[in-house]
């Protein structure tokens, strides 16, 4: 019997589609919590460095909005049997926030609570979790550090940077609603342990090693870096795929190359000097220059990592400066659609973006370096 065409289904297509429209670019500023358990330090440091971005379905990025949304159903059920629950901290309106020392690592707390009916009189970090048939079965039987240990990680960490001695793990079974409870004592020694891995991947100017050099290992075959990590695919072109680039104190980001500071956006669109860190090239490293890096690619072609030489002057005269009413500037490499940025020398003001056309009239516009292959 030949098979029936499957329904056509216009609309949740549709839903589907304006899910993926609207998701995030993957890239999260902050190594987080919830990642710190993963076995593969690689890994990590590939989603801290953005190397590649995760790219969900529309439906399972519905199913993940699902699991938050069941979040304010938590904390009704709490607070139904007389849980006091903070889902917000009270002195930011907002989720609870904490990060490390250097504000690189860190997360956002479900909630803290106290008045539970075993342990009435200590306060806990929240964590609400929603689990299919099959994974609810296996918490149940073995329980959150056995069967969930990024949850339990990502705890143990909220635990030691809140410092807070409980967490109350509460899931739901998404097939029948059944609850699962633990309450999960603060282990100091694994806390210090997880901050000094995240302090590790933070710190490491190269990827770390993997955790399978074999590309079929079931961890690396879930991973969403596979591809880059053993099928040599390219890297986004980012700051923090730059080998200038390093995190500093205060969760910020340095660029050595140009001796400033990168904002979230600067560091999303990069610039024209930019240069990868050349574990990220799939390819021996065989030379290099102050500006590019050359490599022999595995089909035995050579390729060199270059930029455009700023083939400009390094101060000009424009308009005057809106602070100080200055009109010399220092120019400097552009970012994203900006061909260069202007800095003013009297009050060391910067913020004065040139578009192509006005570089161009001005006569700092860059021009390709001899001899070099575009990324």
């Amino acid at each position: 019997m030949v098979a029936l065409p499957l329904p056509n289904t216009p609309t949740v297509s549709a839903i589907y589609t304006a899910y993926e429209a609207a998701a995030e670019t993957g890239w999260r500023a902050h190594l987080g919590a919830s990642l710190i358990g993963t076995p593969c330090e690689r890994a990590i440091w590939y989603s801290f460095r953005w190397a590649s971005r995760a790219r969900h379905t529309g439906r399972l990025l519905r199913l993940f909005e699902t699991g938050n949304l069941a979040e304010a159903r938590f904390v009704a059920d709490l607070r139904r049997i007389g849980v006091t629950v903070l889902d917000l901290d009270p002195a930011t309106g907002r989720q609870w926030r904490v990060r490390d020392a250097g504000e690189h690592f860190g997360g956002s707390m479900d909630a803290v609570a106290i008045g539970f009916p075993e342990a009435p009189k200590a306060w806990h970090v929240c964590e609400f979790k929603t689990h299919n048939l099959k994974s609810f079965a296996k918490l149940q039987a073995e329980g959150v550090a056995k069967s969930k240990p990024l949850h339990w990680a990502q705890m143990q960490a909220y635990m030691h940077l809140a410092d807070i001695d409980r967490a109350f793990y509460l899931a739901v079974c998404k097939d029948n609603d059944e609850l699962y409870q633990e309450r999960v004592p603060r282990d100091a020694e694994a806390g210090m342990r997880i901050l000094a891995k995240a302090e590790r991947i933070i710190d490491a100017p190269r990827p770390p090693t993997r955790i399978s050099d074999d590309p079929a290992w079931f961890e690396c075959r879930l991973c969403d870096h596979h591809a880059v990590c053993h099928g040599g695919a390219a890297v986004e072109r980012h700051c923090r795929s730059c080998l200038h680039a390093a995190p500093i104190a205060g969760g910020a980001w340095h660029c050595a190359r140009h001796q400033v500071p990168l904002a979230d956006r600067e560091q999303r669109s990069g610039c024209a000097a930019h240069l990868l860190i050349p574990d990220l090239v799939p390819g021996e490293q065989i030379d290099a220059g102050e500006d590019w890096v050359s490599y022999r690619m595995p089909d035995g072609t050579e390729w060199r990592d270059g930029v455009q030489e700023i083939l400009r002057p390094s101060v000009i005269s424009h308009l005057p400066c809106s602070r100080c009413g200055g009109s010399t500037y220092r120019v400097g490499p552009g970012v994203g659609p900006h061909e260069a940025q202007l800095t003013c020398t009297s009050c060391n003001r910067g913020g004065r973006w040139l578009s192509k056309v006005d570089a161009v009239a001005l006569g700092v516009a860059a021009s390709p370096s001899k001899g070099a292959r575009a990324a």
